[in-house]
């Protein structure tokens, strides 16, 4: 039978290993909480325009964006609340202008959610619509990333748009007051992520100048 020393000693010996592994099965809050920190400031910085809109260009090249070329462009940021933001993507299109879309910004129980609710004129929904992802990570206070999610993989193969179900959309802002404040939208797609060519549809917004803000997004009035 092993003396009373001999336990002491082993148990002097164990503390630090079992301290180690009890901080390696540490509890992953404060990671967590580090993460929404970051995804609240992001949500913060939008939700300080709301009620603004500013006018922007597109800045990406892809011959698929012709017609966006030159484009007159709004951002409004028209609805916000705790859970929600609401920003209505306005462009003028041959002399019109189509206010079908709609970019829905949420919170969720493990981060924030990007959707795309797509209209007609006359309010009814677009057979594609809803479609977008959550964030996969931390992403910063100015950026955040959505990859595509599976409701949406689905309706892209149901309707014959299995070119977008690796999508990865992006938006960034800066908070009111910056110096050289932005706001960017953009979907961009790589053949690295999967896709059969690469993909990239960009356009940014001036926050440093209001607009006046335009009628409301189709289906939003």
């Amino acid at each position: 039978m092993a003396d009373m020393t001999d336990i002491s000693v082993r148990t002097i010996t164990l503390a630090p290993a079992l301290l180690l592994m009890a901080c390696s099965q540490s509890d992953p809050a404060p990671a967590l909480q580090a993460e929404e920190e970051v995804q609240n400031t992001f949500f913060s910085a939008l939700a300080e325009h709301c009620g603004k809109a500013y006018s922007g260009q597109l800045v990406s090249d892809d011959e698929a964006d012709a017609d966006f070329i030159d484009a007159a462009m709004v951002m409004h940021v028209s609805e916000c609340s705790d859970e929600g933001i609401a920003v209505p993507f306005h462009v003028e299109l041959n002399g019109e202008w189509d206010r079908s879309r709609t970019w829905l910004i949420t919170r969720t129980d493990n981060g924030l959610r990007l959707k795309h609710d797509h209209r007609h004129e006359d309010g009814e929904s677009d057979q594609l619509t809803m479609y977008g992802g959550d964030t996969a990570d931390e992403g910063t206070a100015n950026e955040q990333s959505f990859p595509v999610d599976q409701f949406s993989i689905d309706m892209f193969n149901a309707q014959g748009y299995e070119v977008s179900v690796t999508n990865v959309w992006s938006v960034e802002v800066d908070p009111a007051g910056s110096e050289s404040p932005k706001f960017t939208y953009q979907l961009k797609r790589t053949v690295e992520g999967g896709a059969p060519e690469p993909r990239l549809f960009r356009v940014e917004f001036d926050l440093s100048e209001e607009v006046e803000a335009p009628p409301p997004a189709w289906g939003h009035e």
